[in-house]
């Protein structure tokens, strides 16, 4: 805990957004970051609760000791907060950027709707690790002879690869694209994440002997059976991309976009990869419509105000939600409740209750959404149809599991699936169908966030420690 009567005296203190007007005129990230005795002020907040939900399995799935760190943070001990932190999650600079934070859902203050700042003294913490230089590699002091593929960089996989490395083991990490990262690189915009944070974890990698392949489409340009022939593990952490489809008619014409096609594309820009040889995806002088109401969705509407769109709508099936959730029958569980992103605070129009029939065009360009509202089992209503102009669509209503042109169709039966197209793989010891052969994050979950996919890359990693030498020390 913190200070004794800190969350009596202290109020909860947020961090601040540049104007909207500014931010929409650049892609890099606009948070005002507290200051550092702000932060210690904040972390004093942190009651003795008796029962800390925020780090149990409601709050944080990588399970960070947030009541010790918060403490350490207020004691002015932020080098020990640091190792504390480090201990359960290989990258807070990441989640204390885009993880939507259920450990301050599940706060004991958030009863009182003011929950300690957690999200914002975890990023704090891990930039001020960077800061004063005491994130460095630790490579293993010994070595096993053991080597093992990671097939995909993103959260997942850097996690498994991370402490796999640090167990002693030899670590390829096998990436489909020109640089590390996944969806934390190509799917999330740099105004809520910028990739140098990735680039330096890398590097700090490297420096503990892990070495990445780029340009390795498992499945296509690399078979699964050749890399569980050379290594004696491979763990798959390919990440959940295929595209839910909405099933409406039109999205065939011009103008209408998977959202992660159109954000892959924008955050290459960014990257200053090639792009010459791609349709653009430009949303500048356009009426953008955003079929989805979820953070990909949000994704795609911050992009298009920052490429100059000139209206955006996002479409949402759902019915507005409560502005306050009733807390005595959720907490401490992740409430669903009215919520506002920063890129639809920047001028989005939001219709909820909105079910899409179909995209409409001219001459095979899309010109608008036909739309109609809903009942509470979601059936449209007749006689509420209504169209919204529209000359660029992103349909961005979620994912269905992993891609299956690649290492799944190349492995046939012998790659089993779960009944939502899945890698089939358990939470005790991760394996698949597939000897030697593990599966970790969203390619075995399914789509869901960076945390979870932090999680399950150190447990796999874990299991395949054990796997690799009868035992492990690595943190379950």
């Amino acid at each position: 805990m913190g200070k004794v009567t800190g969350f009596l005296e202290i109020d909860r203190q947020e961090q601040k957004y540049q104007p909207a007007s500014d931010r929409i005129r650049h892609f890099r990230e606009f948070t005002i970051p507290l200051n550092e005795a702000e932060v210690e002020r904040q972390a004093a907040r942190c009651m003795d609760c008796g029962i800390p939900y925020c780090h149990g399995p409601t709050g944080c799935p990588v399970h960070n000791q947030i009541p010790d760190w918060n403490d350490l943070v207020y004691q002015g001990d932020w080098e020990l907060a640091l190792r504390n932190l480090h201990s359960t999650n290989n990258f807070p600079e990441f989640t204390g950027r885009i993880c939507p934070a259920p450990c301050e859902e599940a706060c004991t203050l958030n009863l009182e709707d003011v929950p300690v700042n957690i999200k914002t003294i975890e990023q704090a913490i891990a930039d001020k690790g960077w800061a004063e230089g005491w994130i460095v590699p630790e490579p293993s002091s010994t070595k096993t002879g053991k080597t093992v593929a990671v097939v995909g960089s993103g959260p997942a996989g850097l996690a498994a690869a991370q402490q796999l490395a640090r167990a002693g083991h030899t670590v390829h990490v096998y990436e489909r694209e020109p640089k590390a990262g996944g969806l934390l690189r190509y799917g999330i915009p740099d105004f809520k994440m910028e990739k140098h944070f990735i680039d330096r974890r890398v590097a700090q990698m490297q420096g503990e002997g892990v070495t990445f392949h780029y340009g390795v489409n498992v499945g296509v340009t690399e078979s699964l059976e050749g890399l569980a022939a050379r290594h004696d593990a491979v763990i798959l952490a390919a990440g959940a991309e295929r595209p839910r489809d909405p099933g409406v008619g039109g999205m065939d014409l011009e103008g209408c976009h998977w959202a992660m096609d159109y954000l892959v594309q924008q955050n290459r820009r960014i990257g200053r990869e090639d792009v010459s040889h791609e349709a653009p995806i430009w949303a500048a002088g356009k009426h953008v419509v955003v079929i989805g109401g979820g953070d990909t969705a949000s994704d795609c509407v911050g992009t298009a105000f920052r490429q100059g769109a000139l209206s955006v709508t996002q479409l949402d099936i759902r019915p507005i939600p409560p502005l306050k959730e009733d807390k005595l029958t959720i907490w401490p569980y992740w409430p669903t409740k009215f919520r506002t992103s920063s890129s639809q605070a920047e001028g989005a129009e939001r219709e909820f209750s909105a079910a899409t029939l179909e995209l409409v065009g001219e001459d095979g360009h899309v010109t608008g959404v036909r739309c109609a509202r809903v009942d509470d089992k979601r059936r449209p209503i007749p006689g509420t149809e209504f169209i919204l102009r529209a000359d660029l669509v992103m349909a961005a209503i979620g994912f269905s599991g992993p891609r299956l042109d690649t290492f799944i169709a190349q492995s046939g039966d012998r790659l089993k699936l779960d009944g939502r197209t899945n890698v089939l793989a358990n939470t005790t010891d991760y394996k698949t169908s597939m000897d030697k052969v593990f599966a970790a994050g969203d390619v075995r979950k399914g789509q869901s966030l960076v945390v979870w996919a932090i999680r399950e890359g150190r447990q796999a990693a874990r299991a395949v420690d054990e796997f690799l030498t009868g035992c492990s020390n690595l943190p379950r």
